[in-house]
């Protein structure tokens, strides 16, 4: 839970540094796509994923030069409301077409879900299924950790990766 609020309040404070400067440069264009973003990070906030996945959603084909970030809120809404799948295919698009910290990003929302499927499934008996999904997660934390390592100050992401490598010694 705290690397969920820590996460929380970087995406926050990224995102409404990133939806300003658009707004005050023109290139979003519409006083309506920043309140209909405000509306979508509030719910999230809030708890009320439906909401903000539903608004998040609704903002993509007009996000312009902020979809990725769109993406990575929607990613992000649908990890919190426990919907792993869409928020691994979700964050999976998206790390394929971004670079950098973009990238590793993503990679970390994908690489959560990830984990978090592969534990549902062992915990139904599905060890081909759940080390199938551990093994990807295990791959994009490799990523994220040797690329990113900033992106983990507080080495959440080193202790998942840590319990992924112990797990999956399990499942050999």
């Amino acid at each position: 839970m705290k690397i969920f609020t820590r996460t929380r309040a970087g995406f926050l404070g990224l995102s409404v540094l990133m939806v300003s400067s658009c707004a005050e440069t023109g290139s979003i264009g519409q006083k309506s796509f920043q309140s209909n973003y405000i509306t979508a990070r509030s719910a999230l906030e809030q708890g009320d994923y439906d909401k903000a996945n539903s608004a998040y959603r609704t903002l993509l084909p007009d996000a312009g030069e902020l979809q990725p970030r769109i993406q990575l809120e929607l990613s992000h809404g649908y990890l919190r409301a426990g919907e792993f799948a869409a928020a691994s295919k979700e964050a999976s698009r998206l790390a394929g077409s971004q670079t950098g910290k973009g990238r590793a990003a993503a990679l970390s929302v994908q690489a959560t879900a990830d984990h978090e499927m592969g534990l549902q499934a062992l915990a139904k008996g599905d060890a081909k299924t759940g080390k199938s999904y551990l093994m990807q997660a295990d791959a994009a934390l490799t990523e994220l950790l040797k690329t990113n390592p900033d992106l983990d100050p507080l080495g959440g992401m080193a202790g998942r990766k840590s319990n992924i490598k112990t797990r999956l010694e399990t499942l050999r």
